[in-house]
């Protein structure tokens, strides 16, 4: 005997819920699952394809509607349109157990393969694949931080699988040009050598003097400001490799 869902009840599949309580009062919207962050970061902009149905519920998985009475009570208004902007701004995303998972697991993946990128075995200077990043990650015992995204979580796996894994592991380092009239040249010389981990060219010309180093990447920023203070926008600092490897 078939058995009849209740009226009231909505199917939806493939759903995110987006919850906000108010006013004591719990309210829901259906969302298409991933446009919520692309509603939020700008990118989806028609609100008609950010939502499953233009409804605000008590419940989505009961297919319980809210109460004109309510929403007015709670938000000054009954405007569904209204109403649903200030939940999806406001609201905290629900995420199942195995989305979670899924999600926590996305980001390690990127994770490693951004450390892949930006670091290498200092013996040889190639880097590992992300196989070997991933299973010393496990060693070190890194773990995924939910809500920050991957790129901002690489510098602190970066630290930690230097001091937590036994992977002989270190940044990739960078090369760049340095450019400087002959007179600063004169005095800064020495202290932009100081900095660079290998000098592969140097160069003196009549009017210029230049040189290609290999340079941690935390050099960067201090060779910008030193150039900036003491050349007064004289000098030039250029990146060619961001992360240069054996052969590159």
């Amino acid at each position: 005997m078939p058995i009849n869902q209740p009226s009231n009840q909505i199917k939806l599949t493939n759903v995110s819920i987006v919850r906000l309580k108010k006013g004591g009062k719990r309210f829901e919207i259906a969302c298409y699952k991933n446009k919520v962050q692309e509603w939020r970061s700008g990118v989806e902009t028609d609100i008609d394809d950010v939502l499953q149905i233009a409804n605000v519920f008590v419940n989505v998985s009961k297919g319980e509607v809210a109460k004109n009475q309510d929403l007015q009570k709670a938000f000054n208004t009954s405007d569904t349109n209204t109403i649903v902007k200030e939940i999806l701004k406001k609201g905290e995303l629900q995420v199942g157990d195995k989305e979670r998972e899924h999600d926590l697991s996305s980001v390690r993946r990127e994770i490693a393969t951004l450390v892949a990128e930006k670091c290498v075995d200092p013996s040889t200077q190639r880097p590992y694949p992300v196989g070997v990043i991933d299973k010393a990650m496990t060693e070190a015992g890194f773990s995924v931080r939910p809500g920050k995204n991957a790129k901002s979580q690489v510098s602190e796996c970066i630290k930690l699988l230097q001091t937590g894994s036994k992977l002989p592991i270190q940044r990739a380092r960078m090369r760049v040009r340095v450019s400087l009239p002959v007179a600063d040249a004169e005095k800064l010389k020495a202290k932009v050598l100081e900095g660079a981990d290998t000098v592969e060219k140097e160069e003196q010309g009549a009017d210029e003097w230049q040189a290609v180093l290999l340079i941690d990447p935390s050099q960067f920023r201090i060779l910008g400001d030193m150039l900036q203070k003491e050349c007064k926008g004289r000098g030039r600092l250029e990146t060619l490799t961001f992360a240069a490897t054996a052969g590159s």
